[in-house]
């Protein structure tokens, strides 16, 4: 989809924002909502978070847009250090985008990010969020880091595969819908030119076979005279 630096990074830019805000809610309603509600003695996620004073983050509370914008931060320069290039190389080790289907090979695409990007997420999201209050253990991290990446890996494969990805990239192709539409043109156009350059050599190649079978005619012809 993005051939260029500009192009990958607003591909990109889409994909975090819509990721990030998904996880954030994912993170304090789904997972934690009941938790919250349930420490603060409140009817409501807000109103747990507004009680306590924001989302706890590097042993501080925090308010949701600073938490958002954190992570939106580390998941956007992960994305384009990492995530975006890598994943291509994944699934072209796998896949020939020359051959398959484009459908297929954008799918190897979302899976190999999802690989990528979660665990690493998870991990960041693990230290960012480790309850520093009672002290710091190694285990402690790693087993917070494993049962983000259980929690996380469903939720991004579903989302990004069947969600986020379908969304971004057709508004992708509506924002760039002109270098699209002219790059497709320019392959047709040297696919035709290929066809015909390619039934223009078929007559030369055809009587080129043919003169080789009687030359090796006449070959066989002299073997059984001798």
């Amino acid at each position: 989809m993005p051939r260029n630096f500009l192009q990958r990074a607003v591909f990109a830019f889409l994909t975090v924002l819509i990721t990030v805000h998904a996880y954030v809610f994912y993170s304090l309603y789904v997972i934690n909502g009941n938790t919250l509600m349930m420490v603060n003695n409140a009817s409501s996620v807000l109103g747990a978070i507004s009680k306590q004073g924001g989302v706890y983050m590097f042993a501080h509370l925090l308010p949701i847009w600073a938490i958002i914008l954190i992570e939106f931060a580390c998941a956007y320069t992960l994305e384009l250090v990492m995530g975006s290039p890598c994943s291509f190389k994944l699934a072209s080790r796998i896949m020939d985008p020359r051959k398959n289907h484009p459908m297929i090979f954008e799918s190897a695409i979302i899976c190999a990010t999802v690989g990528l990007m979660c665990p690493s997420m998870s991990l960041l999201a693990a230290i960012m969020y480790y309850p520093y209050y009672a002290g710091f253990n190694i285990f402690t991290l790693l087993a917070n880091w494993l049962k983000l990446v259980c929690f996380n890996l469903p939720f991004a494969y579903f989302t990004q595969l069947f969600f986020i990805q379908p969304f971004v990239r057709t508004f992708f192709k509506f924002l760039f819908r002109k270098d699209i539409a002219q790059r497709e043109a320019l392959a047709k156009q040297t696919e035709a030119q290929g066809a015909k350059l390619r039934a223009a050599n078929e007559p030369e190649a055809i009587e080129d076979i043919v003169k080789r079978v009687d030359e090796i005619r006449e070959e066989l012809k002299g073997m059984q005279g001798k």
